[in-house]
């Protein structure tokens, strides 16, 4: 007789036990797990390609017919050098400090009373994601290596891919002694609805996909949620900017890779600057394979297609930019932060002062003078990899690495000691001294 197989709610269980022994093990023991599932991504490079292979098969079709957005499919190829790159990123974990039992501070309350504050992992951590299949090592990764369990759900077009990823590196992991139940995948439609109400084995859900996928999960669970909705990033070319730093920057950030959350989908220019710049951007953009979509003010200095209010709200993910000219600094700024999506917002200028007050006043996760808003990635800012990024401002903020995936919790060492010795007539009083 086939053993029957787990409901959601007893693989989340079977999480929260793993993530008790996953908080306790040492660091040695869970690089050496890391290092063995980059070993075995390398040697199943092979498997891994005819799974992802299956899953683009069936993909097609979808494409063709509409019922798969040209964004996820984008996400969705492997090839060996990414499977390469996924090994690296394995590695690129290993190598960085353990975030997880840091003592944070201790302070001398009193003699033989010490409180000290250690950092801690979450504990058992769910990731809904779409497509990008090379999203899996980074998000197994960096919950072993932070102490927490992980329950990853993928999407139908990735599911191939997916399971044989994880199939390798939750084998890789527990064959250095990492728990059962560390590592699962969930394949159907309907565990989305049942992970998300298993609130009290499940510490947070971190959803990876498109404005729907995370509104779904924003609407449908009591547990805590962690992402952003949208990646409506914008370009602001100040009247101070260098205007080949300007093109290639704005290039860079709309085009090296439409699909992805951090592309800017809006350029800003000063008026000041639009008689010069906003020709050789739009020429620059177009030349790329880029559709303009422009104000008035861009239309009567470039032939582009007219802009439509909506689409200063939009994210593309697709080779489709809105311009804008602005009057000055002011209304950009005013601009950015009714418009976007608090992800990553960048200024390019030669002017020091408009960039300080740029970073400063720009409302989002990630601010930028002079660089290209695709930076904004885990792996770029030296984090190894991310679980996702988030616009949230509590907790974890931007790119969310092994930081974002620990907590702390306060730790009490007494002699004896009662709060009682602490008050009434002849109070002791604490010595508040940081150790």
């Amino acid at each position: 007789m086939s053993e029957k197989p787990m409901t959601v709610p007893g693989i989340a269980k079977r999480a929260r036990r793993a993530a008790r022994t996953l908080g306790t093990l040492p660091t040695a023991v869970k690089n050496a797990a890391i290092l063995a599932a980059a070993t075995a991504i390398e040697e199943r490079v092979d498997a891994i390609l005819d799974a992802n292979e299956g899953d683009l098969a069936e993909a097609r079709p979808l494409l063709a017919a509409g019922s798969l957005a040209p964004a996820l499919f984008e996400r969705l190829p492997l090839d060996r050098r990414k499977v390469a790159a996924m090994a690296a990123g394995l590695r690129a974990v290993a190598s960085l400090e353990d975030p997880a039992g840091r003592v944070l501070s201790r302070t001398l309350l009193d003699d033989g009373l010490v409180l000290t504050r250690r950092s801690v992992p979450l504990g058992v951590v769910a990731v809904v994601f779409e497509s990008r299949p090379d999203a899996v090592p980074q998000i197994s990764a960096l919950a072993a290596k932070s102490g927490n369990a992980a329950i990853l759900k993928g999407g139908r077009e990735a599911v191939r891919s997916a399971r044989v990823l994880v199939d390798i590196l939750d084998s890789a992991f527990r064959s250095q002694g990492l728990p059962e139940g560390g590592l699962t995948l969930l394949t159907g439609r309907d565990e989305v609805d049942a992970l998300l109400a298993c609130e009290k084995d499940v510490d947070l859900v971190i959803p990876r996909g498109g404005n729907a996928l995370v509104r779904y999960v924003q609407e449908h669970t009591r547990i805590p949620v962690l992402g952003h909705a949208e990646g409506i990033c914008h370009v602001y070319v100040d009247r101070a900017a260098d205007p080949a730093k300007a093109v290639a920057i704005a290039v860079d950030s709309k085009l090296q890779y439409p699909a992805a959350c951090n592309a800017a989908e809006a350029i800003l220019v000063h008026r000041q600057a639009a008689h010069v710049l906003v020709p050789r951007l739009v020429a620059a953009l177009s030349a790329a394979g880029c559709e303009v979509r422009g104000c008035d003010e861009t239309r009567a200095l470039a032939e582009v297609g007219a802009a439509t209010h909506s689409d200063f709200d939009t994210e593309f993910s697709a080779p489709v930019v809105a311009m804008k000219v602005v009057a000055d600094l002011d209304e950009a700024i005013d601009h950015v932060n009714e418009h976007s999506s608090r992800h990553t917002d960048a200024i390019v200028t030669e002017d020091s002062a408009a960039a300080e007050r740029f970073l400063r006043e720009v409302d989002s996760a990630g601010v930028f003078h002079n660089a290209s808003t695709r930076f904004a990635d885990g792996f770029r800012y030296g984090l190894g990899a991310e679980v996702g990024i988030s616009t949230n401002k509590l907790h974890a903020r931007g790119p969310v690495g092994l930081e974002g995936l620990v907590t702390y919790r306060w730790e009490l060492r007494g002699a004896g000691q009662i709060v009682a010795t602490y008050s009434g007539k002849d109070p002791r009083h604490f010595r508040h001294l940081k150790l």
